[in-house]
């Protein structure tokens, strides 16, 4: 298990230079939130590499700025934009066998999307036998505005496709769904391969880990239990903290519980 920080910690930093602002801060690991499709090729995404090799870090996962129309893009009724979103991960997941990431973030369609669910497990099961192919795990995020904010629609979505899925725990998420993160851990099990932490007050929902009341040594013996041996990654929002080091400060409080 490795743990780190998510470039978006950082937004609207260009991703390149958040990238080199964790590694400068001694982040080892990160998961890295691609903003634009001109960070995907060129002189950009060149930057980016440089960084990854020189630096030593370690990129655990890949989160997409194109969630934003996975909508009517990968669960919409448009072949046409369905085939080119499917040429476009396939992109994202080229690049992260450069890179050596090994979970792709997926959001999803929104609650409000008109999509039947035997269609967006037909749709996700194509996506993810795709980034097999790359050695990639495409995991659904339990995002609260989109469908796999739902705890009935990731049950049934585990129940539908068995091993052939994987979810994203996001903590603040499970909050703002009105869920309990360790329940979602329970309903979910094995099938979780990747984690997005951060704590919690009763005014705010995400802020830097250890500052909250987030039960940190039940979250530990929980994934313990499962023998989890995906990653963690803080995600923050930039108005969540002052300093840098307090993100370094967050994954050096994880891992005394690891």
């Amino acid at each position: 298990m490795k743990i780190g920080v998510s470039t978006a910690c950082l937004y609207p930093m260009e991703t390149e230079k958040s990238l080199m602002r964790l590694s400068e801060y001694g982040i080892k690991n990160v998961e890295i939130f691609f903003n634009a499709d001109c960070e995907l090729k060129g002189s950009i995404f060149a930057q980016i590499n440089k960084i990854v090799n020189e630096s030593g870090i370690s990129v655990l996962s890949v989160h997409p700025y194109t969630s934003a129309v996975e909508t009517m893009s990968l669960f919409g009724d448009y072949p046409r934009r369905y085939m080119e979103m499917m040429d476009t991960y396939k992109l994202y997941f080229e690049i992260m066998n450069k890179l050596g990431a090994k979970i792709f973030v997926l959001h999803g369609a929104l609650k409000s999307a008109a999509v039947k669910e035997e269609l967006y497990f037909e749709r996700y099961s194509a996506l993810y036998e795709l980034g097999e192919r790359y050695g990639v795990i495409v995991a659904q995020e339990n995002v609260s505005y989109c469908k796999g904010g739902s705890r009935r629609f990731l049950a049934e979505m585990k129940k539908s496709l068995g091993e052939k899925c994987g979810f994203v725990l996001d903590v603040k998420q499970a909050l703002r769904s009105g869920s309990d993160p360790f329940e979602l851990i329970d309903l979910l099990g094995k099938s979780i391969k990747h984690c997005h932490i951060s704590d919690n007050t009763e005014e705010t929902d995400c802020v830097p880990v250890g500052r909250g009341r987030f039960d940190f040594p039940m979250f530990s013996q929980k994934l313990k239990k499962l023998a989890y041996d995906g990653d963690i990654v803080l995600e923050l929002y930039r108005n969540g903290f002052d300093r840098l080091d307090e993100l370094k400060d967050s994954v050096e409080y994880m891992e005394s519980f690891f």
